[in-house]
């Protein structure tokens, strides 16, 4: 795979712009910032509203994707552009989603929101209207979706990646900074994790790193890519932006993002839990 296949340039975008079959998806953290502006014929995915169960801590099911798509006038074969804020934060995030479920073509906008912006590309209000369609999802793939006791098998025998930041990681904070320090009961990290911040993966303008430059990232991490690798975050959304990092732009099989991530695992009863900094 190379990274054309899951990566287009805002060249492209323009390009492929009026496509009736490419769909442009903007999803993000701060879930109103489409209806401000956004890229023309863009639509938008809410992550709170549209991917999660209303009841429980859980996705929507395989027939609530299919409807959700089939109302946002994506079909089986469309190629699905996804972009948003924070260095593609949540855009990762649905890509990780849209292949759990078996979409074929979904691509990343390199740089994201960002980019397009630092590139004073236009942006618009108008909300465009995409024609029905009667999508088909595949089960979950769960080859690429750890649970909570995947992760208490993988201490000391895979490789765990704790993407927040080295405050999380340590235990000063439960959350981001910006955000209420909540939904977890303890703080720190699984045992045997190597705190690598998902913010490191990409450059100042938002674009992702050279293949080399992010195996060279991995390695001085001693992150060893031939073993299992299971990343984790809060709430899974950073951490699936580092599932695509290893998985979509390396190449590497065998990595799992676990949804559950700190806020499942950090009040979990009985497992284990290690404060401070990697050592």
């Amino acid at each position: 795979m190379s990274r054309s296949d899951v990566l287009v340039d805002a060249d492209w975008v323009e390009a492929h712009i009026e496509d009736p079959k490419v769909a442009i998806v903007e999803v993000d953290e701060d879930t109103s910032a489409y209806e401000k502006n956004h890229i023309r014929n863009a639509i938008r995915i809410d992550w709170t509203q549209d991917l999660q169960d209303p009841v429980r801590r859980d996705f929507i099911d395989q027939a609530g994707f299919e409807k959700l798509l089939s109302e946002k006038g994506i079909a089986n074969d469309t190629t699905v552009v996804l972009y948003g804020g924070n260095n593609n934060w949540f855009a990762s995030y649905a890509f990780w989603y849209f292949k759990l479920y078996g979409h074929q073509d979904v691509r990343l906008l390199d740089g994201g929101r960002k980019k397009w912006e630092l590139d004073s590309r236009d942006l618009v209000a108008e909300v465009p209207a995409r024609p029905a369609t009667q999508y088909k999802a595949q089960p979950q793939d769960t080859s690429i979706r750890a649970f909570r006791d995947d992760v208490v098998s993988a201490i000391n025998n895979q490789n765990l990646v704790d993407v927040r930041s080295p405050d999380e990681f340590s235990g000063k904070l439960l959350a981001p900074a910006h955000l209420p320090q909540e939904q977890s009961q303890r703080p720190g990290h699984v045992p045997s994790a190597r705190n690598i911040p998902w913010s490191k993966n990409a450059n100042d303008d938002g674009t992702f790193k050279s293949d080399e430059e992010l195996k060279a990232l991995y390695e001085a991490e001693q992150v060893d890519l031939a073993k299992d690798t299971i990343a984790y975050c809060r709430i899974g959304e950073r951490s699936a932006l580092t599932w695509f990092v290893l998985h979509e732009l390396l190449g590497v099989d065998n990595v799992k993002n676990y949804d559950g991530s700190w806020t499942e695992y950090g009040s979990l009863v009985g497992v284990p839990i290690e404060l401070g900094a990697n050592k």
